[in-house]
């Protein structure tokens, strides 16, 4: 299945799992395929079943998980890992699967103050969550959703009873949860479950209103109250990418910072991208009175960027980091060897559709291969070119077959 597609949800009225999964079979997913896909995780536990309703006068499917087990067990973030490994589920799946229970984990260890492995899952836990997170990462997979957005969340306000007591809305996993995102209280009661809101961090990226997208489909799924005047539901919008698609998420962190010796800036961008970045550069500026200064610019994954604005702060002067969140389109890159007298240098080939657009050797391949025959690095960078050229990585040619991916 192609993945080039791109989801936006609406959860302005709030989100859950159930609600979630119940748009996504609304949009066009495959029942059959998220009832595998969960049977595949914890088999003959839970019949999933899916009708339409109508919440405030709009219609929406409610999806139903009813348990088949009187006594459903108490699972650790282990136990919940380890059903998800072995059960033989597509990767993306798995993956998608294990990384919201992996932010549901973070965030009751967080909240209770014990380690993540410590972790048991309550309500979380339950038989229907799993099938929820199971269900809606099956039919991300089914619908070709390569990448996720989602706008404001609603999480409601007052008290709920758990398994914990009375406690305040949002609960304290969902507010550990929302941290970074925008939210709103949207109305009364419990408006955001753990489940739905680890969902939206743990795959969408960026918080945004409806992005710009050719629409493909629209799904609508329910909540199971229906509040007079409010829908309770959650939509999703389909959208086919155009072009090189809708991008990846990505974060710029920058700072303008004039009083660092310049012989640490080295240090500090090879720092960077040692803790992952996927760039980091300095751009001379002059600051207020005349000051020379640079701007630092540090580009990174959302997951990344905690851990990278930390790092500026630990080894530069700055008060103080910007962030912003953009879309990067990259070209897909693959590497093919060539053979230059005395050695090998890998050739980086950006392409399109199969269709060679970029070719450049490896610098750092290159640097080496100078070292070792004593030669100077641009009389190896230009060998490297031309044996590339001699095997066909030009611009317009097809793709080779042997290339590896970068």
């Amino acid at each position: 299945m192609s993945t080039d597609r791109h989801a936006w949800i609406d959860a302005s009225a709030g989100v859950a799992g159930d609600m979630l999964l119940g748009a996504l079979l609304d949009a066009g997913a495959d029942l059959g395929v998220v009832r595998r896909a969960v049977e595949l995780v914890v088999p003959g536990a839970v019949r999933l079943d899916a009708a339409p309703v109508t919440r405030a006068g709009l219609r929406a499917l409610h999806v139903r998980v009813e348990p088949l087990a009187d006594d459903v067990p108490r699972r650790t973030w282990a136990d919940i890992r380890g059903l998800l490994a072995g059960a033989g589920l597509p990767d993306r799946v798995r993956e998608r699967a294990t990384a919201v229970f992996a932010r549901l984990a973070g965030a009751e260890a967080s909240v209770h103050g014990i380690a993540v492995e410590d972790v048991h899952f309550h309500e979380v836990g339950a038989l229907d969550s799993i099938a929820d997170v199971v269900g809606v990462c099956a039919a991300l997979e089914d619908l070709g959703v390569g990448t996720l957005s989602a706008g404001e969340v609603a999480v409601g306000s007052g008290r709920v009873r758990t398994a914990h007591g009375e406690l305040p809305v949002p609960v304290p996993a969902v507010a550990r949860l929302a941290v970074g995102w925008r939210v709103r209280s949207g109305g009364s009661g419990e408006l955001a479950t753990p489940t739905g809101m680890a969902v939206i961090r743990a795959l969408a990226d960026p918080c945004e209103e409806l992005p710009s997208l050719r629409v493909e489909a629209v799904g609508a799924g329910a909540g199971s109250r229906d509040t007079p005047g409010r829908a309770n539901v959650v939509r999703v919008v389909l959208g086919g990418a155009t072009g090189h698609g809708t991008g990846e998420p990505a974060v710029l962190l920058e700072a303008n910072i004039d009083d660092l010796d310049p012989r640490l800036w080295p240090g500090v961008l090879a720092g960077l991208l040692e803790c992952g970045a996927a760039d980091a550069w300095l751009v001379p500026i002059v600051m207020k009175k005349g000051r020379p200064a640079h701007t630092l610019s540090v580009l990174c994954h959302p997951d990344r960027a905690g851990a990278l604005r930390d790092r500026i702060f630990r080894d530069t002067s700055t008060l103080g980091v910007r962030e912003g969140v953009l879309r990067k389109h990259a070209l897909p890159r693959a590497f093919v060897d060539v053979a230059v007298a005395g050695g090998t240098v890998a050739v980086k080939l950006g392409h399109d559709r199969g269709v060679i657009t970029q070719v450049m050797p490896e610098f750092d391949d290159v640097a080496a291969l100078a070292h070792r025959l004593g030669r100077a690095e641009r009389e190896v960078l230009t060998a490297a070119m031309a044996a590339a050229t001699a095997a066909g990585l030009v611009t317009g040619a097809v793709l080779p077959g042997d290339a590896r991916p970068a």
